[in-house]
């Protein structure tokens, strides 16, 4: 397994491209802080895509039922395993780390990660 880093120049293009074929993988979001432990935000529900607008700069991951928005990302690091994604994580300004866990990983384009 690796770790990659996604540069924030890539963010858009990257989830843009990912985006196209995570539509209706199950997905669980975990936040975690120091000061509220580790929170589950959903639970292996259907992922809707993940967005970054740089305009805003607010990288979006949509799920059925909820619109998980982390605010002003620092880090954006992808869990990779043989070619599949596997995991998000993404460091926002408050330090709170967001992760992303796709219950069947992703197989990724030869330019996508």
């Amino acid at each position: 397994m690796a770790t990659v880093k996604i540069d924030k120049p890539q963010w858009h293009h990257y989830f843009d491209q990912v985006s196209k074929t995570l539509v209706g993988k199950s997905a669980e979001i975990e936040v975690e802080a120091l000061d509220i432990g580790s929170q589950i935000e959903a639970e292996w529900v259907p992922l809707l895509g993940v967005v970054y607008d740089p305009r805003g700069d607010i990288l979006s991951v949509a799920v059925d039922g909820l619109d998980h928005m982390i605010r002003h990302p620092q880090s954006v690091f992808v869990e990779v395993s043989h070619n599949n994604l596997t995991s998000i994580e993404v460091t926002d300004a408050d330090q709170f780390i967001h992760i992303v866990k796709l219950r069947d990983p992703l197989l990724l384009a030869s330019s996508a990660g």
